[in-house]
């Protein structure tokens, strides 16, 4: 039996969450889920994913913030991190720049709302450069 790649999601929308997640169940992925920035960091440290879908705008801790700081761990910081974003429809409502976007060094940004074969086309190609 073949190895599932391990997907951390972290996203405030328990809809959004609860439809992805089961895309990517459905599609042989073992998926953690977190709803905020904090608890998302904390569960990359006890899961080691394989990959990280991100959203943008959440409480507590923000994308931003949260991806920063993942980046920063020498022991988190090879996960490819997606962006998930609704910032071009979202982002007048929301006091995060989009200026702290283009600092990160993040693998990719994906635009909410996304489509399942869009979403699935994605992370396959970041765990692919990632070497799984």
């Amino acid at each position: 039996m073949e190895k599932k790649a391990k997907i951390l999601l972290v996203d405030d929308d328990k809809d959004f969450v609860e439809a992805t997640k089961t895309i990517l169940e459905a599609n042989s992925y073992e998926v953690i889920v977190a709803y905020e920035g904090n608890e998302g960091l904390r569960k990359a440290k006890e899961e080691s994913p394989d990959l990280i879908l991100l959203d943008v705008i959440m409480p507590v801790k923000d994308g931003f913030t949260a991806a920063e700081q993942l980046k920063e761990d020498p022991k988190l910081s090879k996960i490819p991190v997606l962006m998930l974003t609704a910032f071009t429809t979202k982002g007048q409502e929301t006091s995060i720049p989009v200026s702290r976007g283009f600092t990160l060094e993040t693998e990719d940004y994906i635009d909410k709302p996304v489509s399942p074969k869009e979403l699935l086309a994605r992370v396959e190609q970041h765990l692919k450069r990632a070497g799984f």
